[in-house]
């Protein structure tokens, strides 16, 4: 079971719903399977699952699906006991499945409506080809979004600007609003292209804004995002209004996180996003009080940028 995929096809951003239906399900799903079959143990499945961090595995044979297991089906037979037995006898068996040429739309409805993390997808010779989650519609999505911005950019430069037009821009975060999420990087990346400065400076700034952002949406209560040019460097600060960290050593190591499998499930969460700040800062401050607020600052100087692998 999961929460709902936080974007629908009702009230979406026109951009968005324009690639929910453009979009077919074989352009999002994974192709790369991994199955099991029917003989094979819970226990055996079970490893799978431990292996490659997912949480369904369906059982087929010949490309034909004959059911799924997933990690609650897992869960009960290791605390029923009979985690041993074959897949035959316990899989799931009525499964609702998708088709590779329906639109993405279908894949979204039927992910909020029955609240499953996973569906297999089937061809019109009811072969299986490949397995939808949340997290492939939202990583597809980001990067189409992504093509989109960046075609509408270059179709309609940006004007001519200066220091004083983003002296101080500031956007405000909610939590878990991943719809919004990236509107702040994105505005910041284009005041900054405006004024005609080191690609590599605006990708480090990008990074920086855009982890600090996705950090607050997923982390905190919500909170505000802001970029200002100060002589010769850019200062973004990020403040929310809490719960606060418990450890900041722990929080800036690569891969520690504290965010839950929802979130994991969507590709947030991996624990690399102010690893990731201060990694291209020339200077980077956290202070937080637990329960409270989270202040991080990222300073970038404008000249003798550092090489970004």
């Amino acid at each position: 079971m999961q929460d709902d995929i936080p974007i629908n096809t009702f009230d979406s951003p026109t951009v968005i719903l324009e690639l929910i239906y453009r979009l077919k399900i074989k352009d999002v799903m994974t192709t790369a399977l991994i199955t099991a079959k029917r003989t094979d143990t819970l226990r055996h499945i079970q490893g799978l699952m431990r292996e490659n961090y997912i949480t369904g595995v369906p059982i087929a044979e010949d490309q034909r699906l004959l059911g799924i297991v997933s990690i609650d089906d897992i869960v009960t037979a290791l605390d029923k006991g009979y985690i041993d037995d074959i897949a035959e006898k316990r899989m799931t068996r009525n499964v609702i499945v998708l088709e590779d040429d329906m639109p993405l739309s279908f894949a979204i409805s039927y992910l909020n409506k029955y609240r499953y993390g996973r569906f297999p997808v089937l061809n019109k010779a009811r072969e299986l080809v490949g397995i939808i989650t949340s997290k492939d519609v939202i990583r597809t999505l980001l990067v189409e979004i992504n093509r989109e911005v960046l075609r509408l950019e270059k179709n309609n430069p940006p004007p001519a600007a200066d220091a004083a037009s983003v002296k101080e821009l500031q956007f405000s975060t909610t939590r878990y609003d991943f719809e919004g999420a990236g509107h702040a990087s994105t505005e910041i990346k284009k005041a900054l292209k405006a004024l005609n400065l080191d690609p590599k400076l605006i990708r480090r700034i990008a990074i920086a804004s855009y982890e600090l952002e996705i950090n607050q949406v997923v982390h905190s209560y919500g909170g505000t995002i802001s970029c200002s040019i100060q002589g010769d460097k850019v200062v973004i600060t990020a403040l929310d209004t809490g719960p606060g960290i418990e450890n900041i050593e722990l929080a800036l190591q690569e891969g520690w996180s504290t965010a839950n499998e929802w979130i994991r499930s969507l590709g947030f969460g991996a624990g690399m996003g102010l690893a990731n700040t201060k990694r291209v800062s020339d200077e980077f401050t956290i202070e937080s009080t637990l329960g409270g607020p989270t202040k991080v600052v990222s300073v970038i100087y404008l000249k003798n940028t550092k090489e970004q692998d």
